[in-house]
């Protein structure tokens, strides 16, 4: 069973694809329009994954406003590798920082060790975020001035 996200607007059908339009432009996204929705391509963030997902997204008249629907059908996802590979050289300066004491000689180089570590925290787990379907509809309902969730 596919997962279907959906946001109420307060906004009439014709307003809402107006809405969808302007943030599927600011996304970089891709609609392709079929009547009162179409094709949806969104690329998404999910930590140190990157990707896209595509699928149908549907706006029907709803009581007081519309509702906007989308059920991704397909996601491809890769990882960022050079997040990755300074993670690693950031794991590597904790353990040099966490082992010198059981290896003397290593001392004149353990504060660098924890520099690389922090080095790699501040580079890249704490700039981690994630956009996907929810944060886009929610994109959507600020866009047409309504912040109703469904």
């Amino acid at each position: 069973m596919a997962v279907e996200h959906a946001i109420d607007l307060d906004l009439p059908p014709a307003g809402a694809l107006s809405a969808l339009r302007q943030v599927v432009e600011d996304w970089g996204a891709e609609l392709q329009e079929k009547g009162e929705g179409g094709q949806l391509h969104l690329p998404v963030l999910a930590g140190l994954r990157r990707g896209l997902m595509s699928g149908p997204v549907e706006i029907r008249p709803a009581e007081g406003g519309s509702r906007l629907t989308f059920r991704p059908e397909t996601s491809v996802y890769y990882v960022q590798t050079q997040a990755v590979l300074v993670l690693l050289l950031a794991v590597a300066g904790g353990l040099l920082t966490v082992v010198w004491p059981f290896f003397p000689k290593l001392l004149s180089i353990a504060p660098f060790g924890a520099v690389v570590a922090l080095g790699g925290w501040f580079l890249v787990i704490s700039r981690l975020r994630t956009s996907g379907p929810d944060e886009f509809l929610e994109a959507v309902a600020a866009q047409g001035g309504s912040p109703g969730n469904g």
